[in-house]
C-alpha cells in the first residue's frame, strides 16, 4: 500500500477522475511527445465520455494541450477500454499527419492514472500490510493507534503535507460559505451553504450542530461544483464530507490541529485499504466508492478525537461504508451536482451518527470493515454500468 498523501490531493473540482486525472494525463503526454506535435488528440471512452462535459474533462484537457498545439477530443460513451470505463487515448500526429506518439491512460479514482505497465494506486509500496484487519491486530499487539502506523510508515514531512491539506480545507468551507449565486451547468441550481450556515446559527444546540455541519458540507460541494480547488478525500466528489467533520468538531470542541492532523492520518488510512483493495472511482463500483468511503473516513476520524479506541475507530468506519452499499453514481446531467451535494452533507451527519454508535459499544460486532471493502468491489462489480457515472440510469435518467 502506498502513502495517504495520494488520498489528500489538491487540485480542481469538480471531478478527481474526470477533470483532475485527465488534466495531470495531458500534462504528462506534453512531456511524452516532446511538445513537438502538429496536433493533439483525445479519444475519451465508457464513463470519461458519458459525462465528461458536465464534469469538465474536455476543458481540463483542452486546457494544456491547445496552448500547445490544435486539439480536438472525440466521444466514445458506447465504448470501454479494457482496464477502466475511464479509458483516455492521447495522440500526438507530426506534420505529415502521421502519429508520433500513442498513449492509452486510464483514470482509475481519486486522481490516480494507470496504463499498461504503471499504476500511480501501487508506486510505492511503503506499508507492509494493507488490511485493516492485520492493521488492528498490529495496534492491539503495540497499545499503539492507527495514526501512530501511518507515522511509523510516511516520510518525514507527512505531517506538514496533511497540514497543507487541513489548512486548504479550511479555505475552501470559508470560501464556499461566503460566496452565492448559481452554480454553472445549466441545473439552475442556487449555492445554499451560506444560507444553511445562518439559519443552523439560530436553533438549538442539538439542531444548529446538525445545521452547521451540514453547511459546511455544502459548502466544499459547491466550491468543487464550481470548479473550484479542493482536497479529494477521497474523491472531488465527495470532497465535502471529512472536512465538514473536522471543521465542525474544530469549531464546537477546540480540538487542537495536531489532533486533528491525526485523525487526518487515521482516515487517510482507511481511504486508502479502500483505494488499494477495492475502488474509490464512481465509474468503477458507484458513489458508495465516493461518498461511502469519505463518510467510513470521516467516522474514523470523528472517533479517533473522541478517543475511540482501535476497535470503536474501526466499527466506526465500518458503520460508514456499510450503510452506503449500494450507492449508485447517478448525476444529473453528468454534472457533480445532484444528487452529489446533498450526498455529501448527509454522509457528513452520517459519519458523526457512526462516530456516536460505536463509541456507545465496547467495539466488538460481527462485520468487519475489511468485510464491507470486499462486499463493495463485488457490489460494484454487480451494479449495471446504468448506474455507475454513465448518467444513462437512476436519477440521471428520470430528472432529465
Amino acid at each position: 500500500m502506498d502513502s495517504i498523501k495520494n488520498i489528500y490531493r489538491i487540485g480542481r473540482g469538480p471531478s478527481s477522475s474526470h477533470t483532475m486525472a485527465p488534466m495531470r494525463a495531458a500534462q504528462m503526454f506534453l512531456e511524452k511527445s516532446g511538445r513537438h506535435a502538429s496536433r493533439y488528440e483525445v479519444e475519451l471512452y465508457g464513463s470519461l465520455a458519458s459525462t465528461g462535459k458536465g464534469h469538465l474533462t474536455d476543458v481540463a484537457i483542452l486546457d494544456v494541450l491547445s496552448p500547445v498545439a490544435p486539439s480536438e477530443i472525440i466521444w466514445h460513451p458506447d465504448t470501454n477500454l479494457p482496464m477502466h470505463p475511464n479509458g483516455m487515448i492521447f495522440k500526438a500526429y507530426d506534420g505529415d499527419g502521421n502519429v508520433a506518439v500513442s498513449w492509452t491512460v486510464y483514470s482509475t479514482g481519486g486522481g490516480a492514472l494507470a496504463d499498461d505497465t504503471w499504476d500511480e494506486r501501487r508506486t510505492e509500496n511503503i506499508y507492509e500490510m494493507d488490511w485493516i484487519g492485520d492493521i488492528y491486530r498490529w495496534c492491539s499487539n503495540t497499545g499503539c493507534s492507527y495514526w501512530e502506523y501511518v507515522e511509523q510508515h510516511e516520510d518525514k514531512d507527512i505531517w506538514d503535507y496533511l497540514f497543507e491539506a487541513w489548512k486548504k480545507m479550511q479555505e475552501v468551507v470559508h470560501r464556499g460559505l461566503d460566496t452565492e449565486g448559481v452554480i454553472p451547468g445549466g441545473l439552475g441550481l442556487r449555492r445554499k451553504a451560506g444560507e444553511y450556515h445562518i439559519k443552523a446559527v439560530g436553533y438549538s444546540n442539538a439542531v444548529r450542530g446538525r445545521g452547521l455541519v451540514y453547511s459546511y458540507a455544502l459548502a466544499v460541494s459547491e466550491e468543487n461544483a464550481c470548479g473550484g480547488e479542493v482536497v479529494t478525500a477521497p474523491t472531488c466528489g465527495s470532497s465535502g464530507v471529512l472536512p465538514a467533520v473536522l471543521f465542525h468538531l474544530k469549531r464546537s470542541r477546540d480540538f487542537s490541529d495536531k489532533k486533528i492532523l491525526h485523525a487526518m492520518a487515521t482516515a487517510g488510512l482507511f481511504g486508502n485499504v479502500v483505494r488499494t483493495n477495492a475502488s474509490v472511482s464512481g465509474a468503477a463500483v458507484g458513489c458508495q466508492g465516493e461518498v461511502g468511503v469519505a463518510c467510513a473516513m470521516a467516522a474514523a476520524a470523528a472517533s479517533q478525537l473522541f478517543g475511540g479506541t482501535p476497535s470503536q475507530i474501526e466499527y466506526a468506519a465500518e458503520m460508514g461504508l456499510e450503510h452506503h452499499l449500494g450507492l449508485t453514481c447517478d448525476p444529473v446531467g453528468g454534472l457533480v451536482q445532484i444528487p452529489c451535494i446533498e450526498r455529501n452533507a448527509f454522509a457528513a451527519a452520517r459519519a458523526l451518527d457512526a462516530n456516536t454508535y460505536s463509541n456507545f459499544s465496547d467495539g466488538r460486532h460481527r462485520v468487519s470493515f475489511d468485510d464491507v471493502v470486499d462486499v463493495m468491489q463485488q457490489t460494484g462489480k454487480d451494479l449495471p454500468s446504468l448506474y455507475k457515472e454513465t448518467s444513462q440510469g437512476g436519477l440521471a435518467k428520470r430528472l432529465v
